[in-house]
């Protein structure tokens, strides 16, 4: 019997609880998306008992009914005149979503965002960064050569403009001009202003200042920081938008700009400068007490929180304490080894990531990283998979905290400071041993935790972008075509088949739209699996239908495989 799509669409906006309970609506090929005001309103049970809905599954802030294609589409329309609702895009759900996400998750998400373009740019630094150093302090000799010179320079100059690249970034993700985004980054590291990371060493007294309107505005810049470029520049978006809307079109275009620049630079500098100042000297403060409480507490308390300052971009200035320790009677770094099994500890979790992930994205971008943190480099890590997916951070500060407690009890001690990890073992000569097993600790409760807690969430569309290829699994050739071959559907391309249970999407998987069966691609291409005629696209073109002269009609969702 023919599915009645208007009583199906009535049943769906009624159990969702009305208009009053709905934001956004869309469809793809399959799916009808959602976006309401508050899901647990909504009565799960008789939504998925309703008569042409084959499954429910809430994600990425999304509800989600598989409704199955050509049907879909036909209910969506008899959807939006029941509720009054008008089209949607994709994307417009998919940013309703996101803005009915707790506002942390939005900042975490946002930060995510902002990191990932940059992201192949600090994990080669990084990485260099590490290696070099760590020859520096292997070979002194090393450490003076133009050699030297030349690859510190290459290495680090990604972390000295840091402030430049998250700011061009921000503006992309904020709906900026990512040219005035450089700029605003460019102010906050100009060499005019003191380098932020020679500043801890400096009295107040001597740091210059600027006295403009009765404010003092000090000349200090923002190398290593994250946090305020992020503020600064989404201050700097919402400026300019609201100067597009207000200011007539024919001064627009060096008004506009004018004003955004000048303005966020002097909320900058005026005002998220010194809270950040002032931050930063509770926070040196604070972690100079907390490793002196006894007990090891202080020591494991720190070894937890090091991550977070690291997003804050407050760990470089660490230095002032350790070499205030070394200056001391005995001469030793003690906080030496805390910094050392936090980092350790956050490149295992991110290493873990890597191994479990099926995302082969996520894979190529948590392996590198997490050698990197193994050599004292952890930014990429945190900020490119640690922090996006939280509970890697949460389980690399557990394992950091045991690490830095064990370092306490040991009693360890660095002679320098400047690297952390794995070349720490040159400037903890005489506890090699220690040093090792607080690594060793670090690493595996991090490692651990993080491979049995962390589980990989789906994509937008409920499916992991592209996955790992399997050795043992069946190669699925393209054969060529015989001349007559009446309802025969070839593969699409090239790959490893996997049985539709091993499907990374739990729709597809259980079978709700039919059997079939997954291809994991070894190359770009796909073909036609018989020949045919296009019959209908999406308008996201993530699935494709295709009829056969003979009436055979097949859709291929190309999201799962590509």
């Amino acid at each position: 019997m023919a599915m009645d799509y208007a009583k199906c669409a009535k049943e769906i906006y009624e159990t969702l609880g009305g208009r009053s309970n709905l934001v956004s609506a869309a469809h793809c090929a399959t799916r009808l998306r959602l976006v309401t005001v508050d899901n647990s309103k909504i009565d799960m049970k008789k939504l998925e008992n309703i008569d042409g809905v084959k499954g429910v599954f809430s994600n990425n802030g999304q509800l989600q009914l598989i409704i199955g294609t050509g049907t879909v589409n036909k209910v969506y329309d008899e959807f939006l005149k029941v509720s009054g609702m008008t089209a949607a895009t994709k994307e417009e759900v998919k940013a309703a979503a996101a803005a009915q996400q707790p506002i942390f998750k939005r900042m975490i998400k946002a930060l995510g965002d902002v990191f990932v373009p940059i992201l192949p740019a600090i994990v080669a630094s990084g990485l260099m960064m590490g290696l070099v150093e760590a020859l520096g302090k292997a070979i002194p000799s090393f450490a003076g050569s133009d050699w030297y010179g030349i690859l510190d320079l290459m290495s680090n100059t990604a972390f000295t403009f840091l402030p430049i690249l998250i700011a061009v970034s921000a503006a992309r993700v904020f709906g900026g001009n990512i040219f005035l985004g450089a700029v605003i980054g460019m102010i906050m590291i100009h060499p005019n202003l003191l380098n932020a990371w020679s500043v801890g060493s400096m009295a107040e007294a001597d740091i210059p200042v600027w006295n403009l309107f009765g404010f003092s505005i000090r000349q200090v810049g923002y190398q290593g920081h994250v946090i305020p470029v992020v503020i600064a520049v989404w201050l700097m978006c919402k400026i300019e938008k609201w100067l597009h809307k207000h200011v007539p079109e024919m001064i627009d275009l060096f008004v506009t700009p004018l004003c955004t620049v000048l303005v966020t630079a002097f909320i900058t500098l005026g005002i998220i400068g010194p809270v950040f100042s002032t931050a930063e000297s509770y926070v040196l403060e604070f972690a100079g007490w907390i490793i002196t409480v006894g007990h090891g507490i202080g020591a494991m308390i720190m070894g937890a929180l090091y991550p977070l300052t690291v997003v804050c971009g407050i760990h470089h200035m660490y230095n002032v304490i350790e070499a205030g320790m070394l200056s001391a009677v005995d001469g030793l770094n003690i906080w030496m080894p805390i910094a050392s099994a936090a980092n350790f500890a956050q490149g295992a979790a991110c290493l873990a990531v890597g191994l479990k992930a099926k995302n082969m994205k996520t894979k190529s971008v948590a392996i590198p990283s997490s050698i990197s943190a193994a050599l004292g480099i952890t930014e990429p890590a945190i900020f490119g998979v640690n922090l996006r997916f939280m509970k890697p951070l949460v389980c690399g500060m557990i394992g950091g905290a045991a690490g830095a407690l064990l370092g306490s009890i040991f009693h360890i001690g660095a002679t320098s400071y400047g690297v952390t990890g794995i070349p720490g073992f040159l400037i903890t000569l005489d506890y090699t041993v220690q040093y090792a097993i607080i690594l060793a600790v670090s690493f595996g409760v991090s490692f651990a935790l993080t491979w049995f807690t962390w589980k990989e969430e789906t994509g937008e569309d409920g499916a992991s972008e592209k996955t790992a290829p399997k050795a043992e699994e069946a190669q699925a050739e393209i054969p060529e075509k015989p001349a007559a071959a009446e309802k025969a559907l070839f593969a699409p391309l090239r790959g490893n088949v996997i049985s539709r249970e091993e499907i990374p999407d739990e729709t597809f998987a259980a079978g709700i739209l039919g059997n079939g069966v997954g291809i994991e691609p070894e190359a770009g291409e796909v073909v036609a699996p018989f020949d045919g005629e296009i019959s209908s696209v999406t308008d996201t073109c993530h699935a494709i239908g295709i009829t056969g002269p003979d009436g055979m009609e097949v859709r291929s969702m190309w999201e799962l495989i590509l």
